[in-house]
């Protein structure tokens, strides 16, 4: 690879931290790409992912040793602009390279900034607000879009600049299973075209697609190779933080009921065709069916028909919420679905306040949101929401100042510390190591772990959280999984607005499906995702457990109607063998 499309050599890089210390992001580096490959980084928040991409379009320059693009040494200034109209980059936040205050001038900023010609322009923006499937937003403002809608358009701004090397930083992060496949289709079009695509990702199923996957573990490459290399190494992704395609881990469960099962399982698609048919006798009764719903709470949120217009009485008018309802029992915990721009921000930003209905009824606690007298600040102390973007809410210099500012101004002084070091600590942030970091310096996943952190420093009564887990990698999302699940045994209400159904059929108790800004199916976690074609008409995507379970009904086994997690699908399948055998 002495002359690859792209060269990094021993690159080195430091982020400030405060007292004019330096953090350590990349630390001798060193990687071939050739053009036309699909390339996977993968790595654990703060491995140097987010970094290492922006050294390859020249938005950060080595502190040691080079970057070659074409040829082109990232270093020399002149070179920026050829290096930027070859390299493009998707970033992590959407919000940091969207410029323009409507839809379609953004996409043609980069175009007219490369001097092509007006029928040229107009053209790339056509093609790039259909190949992402926005077309019927193109003059709306980018501010009014949803997350996974404005990464869509941040993705279109690049692709109308016609690259020859797309990056995409977590691009998929905040789209709902639709919107993935979307992207996946796209990558693979991209790349048949000869394009190379560089995906940064903490999605093990994404990175399986890669030709090549790179795993970066503290600023260095630590595994570069074919995925499959990589996944039957369990171990060794376990010690980087990493974790299996959901796929392989269920397929590792299941093997010891189905020991036929491939050993090289990695996707869904594989894992259902290797699924055999039930040829035993029929059981009159499989095991019993527990009950998903707590019956013994009292509801602490209720919303009835609520409606809400954005920019309403004006040409920009956008209906978000059209007759939606919502009950929520204390101490319980609660998920919202939908696909992008179904209303579950809108629904959350109702829960405390930051939205006032302007149709139907919302009652929080004791706390009427209809009444005009209610003290927002008591609403927002009692039910604290993080953001689904967490540069929303995040504004100080330092992490632990931010930390420390929502307590501060509650009047906690002596044990302000210790609110904060425990804050941290749930989230899976070291308080020494973090607690003078540049917020701006940290990667996207430990930011979201910043944002969440300064809510649970005010120990709210509800937690509100959109998206808590996009942006983690595997580990972290467990550790942060795990502690909502403690916070909810300990009689706190959860209410998690999230993409990720295997993360709402772990912690959610009960479960409510928007689409076009109203509820279209409610009911425990189980019996919601048991009906996966409704689900799948939704735009979503049931988790795997649930479409598992379907294809194995499908093929006679007689499972019970409330399989919702990996152990409860095997403990039923060995009960359905152990009693054909009998």
């Amino acid at each position: 690879m002495a002359n690859a499309f792209i060269s990094v050599e021993n690159v080195h890089f430091q982020h400030p931290v405060r007292g004019g210390e330096s953090t350590r992001a990349l630390n001798g580096i060193n990687l071939q790409i050739e053009e036309g490959e699909y390339l996977a980084i993968v790595g654990a928040n703060g491995s140097g992912k987010t970094t290492l991409g922006r050294h390859l379009n020249a938005l950060l320059l080595p502190g040691q040793g080079r970057v070659l693009v074409n040829g082109r040494d990232t270093r020399d200034p002149q070179n920026h602009p050829a290096i930027r109209s070859t390299v493009g980059m998707v970033f992590q936040s959407p919000e940091d390279q969207i410029v323009a205050a409507v839809l379609e001038e953004d996409i043609a900023f980069g175009p007219e900034n490369m001097g092509l010609p007006p029928a040229e322009i107009r053209a790339r923006v056509e093609e790039a607000l259909t190949t992402t499937g926005m077309q019927e937003h193109r003059e709306r403002p980018p501010h009014l879009l949803s997350a996974g809608q404005m990464q869509r358009a941040a993705l279109a701004g690049v692709l109308a600049m016609h690259p020859r090397c797309v990056i995409m930083d977590e691009t998929t992060a905040m789209l709902d299973p639709g919107g993935r496949a979307m992207v996946k289709q796209l990558i693979h079009r991209l790349h048949s075209e000869g394009l190379t695509v560089i995906v940064i990702t903490h999605f093990m199923r994404e990175a399986v697609e890669a030709d090549r996957v790179v795993v970066l573990k503290e600023g260095t490459v630590a595994f570069d190779g074919p995925p499959r290399d990589i996944f039957i190494h369990p171990t060794d992704l376990y010690s980087m933080n990493l974790d299996l395609p959901i796929a392989a881990r269920l397929a590792r469960s299941l093997r010891p009921i189905f020991p036929e099962l491939p050993a090289d399982i990695l996707t869904p698609e594989a894992l259902f065709r290797a699924l055999p048919p039930y040829t035993g006798a029929l059981l009159p009764d499989a095991l019993p069916h527990p009950s998903q719903t707590r019956n013994d709470c009292a509801d602490v949120i209720t919303v009835e028909d609520l409606g809400h217009v954005y920019l309403s009485d004006t040409p920009l008018a956008h209906t978000a919420l059209t007759g939606a309802s919502l009950c929520v029992g204390e101490g319980s915990s609660h998920g919202l679905i939908g696909s992008t721009g179904s209303g579950k921000s809108t629904l959350l930003q109702h829960l405390n306040g930051l939205l006032i209905p302007q149709q139907g009824r919302v009652r929080v606690g004791a706390f009427d949101l209809n009444d005009a007298a209610t003290d927002l600040k008591a609403v927002r102390r009692y039910a604290g929401l993080v953001f689904q973007n967490p540069e929303y809410q995040i504004f100080e210099q330092y992490v632990g100042d931010e930390i420390a500012y929502a307590p501060r101004l509650m009047g906690e002084k002596e044990t302000l510390r210790e609110t904060v070091r425990s804050a941290m600590t749930s989230v899976g942030l070291d308080f020494e190591t973090f607690k003078d970091r540049l917020t701006f310096a940290l990667s996207g996943g430990e930011r979201r772990k910043v944002a969440m952190a300064s809510i649970l420093a005010m120990n709210p009564a509800i937690l509100l959280l959109d998206e808590p887990t996009a942006g983690l990698d595997p580990r972290s999302r467990r550790g942060v999984l795990e502690h909502l699940k403690g916070m909810q045994a300990g009689s706190k209400t959860l209410v998690v607005s999230s993409h990720h159904m295997e993360d709402i059929a772990e912690l959610a108790e009960n479960v409510t499906a928007l689409a076009n800004g109203r509820d279209q199916l409610n009911g425990s976690a189980a019996s919601v995702f048991h009906q996966v074609e409704k689900i799948n008409a939704l735009g979503l995507e049931a988790p795997l457990v649930s479409q598992a379970a379907a294809v194995l009904r499908s093929r006679n086994w007689p499972l019970r109607p409330d399989i919702l997690r990996p152990a409860e699908l095997t403990e039923n399948l060995s009960h359905i063998v152990e009693g054909s055998h009998a």
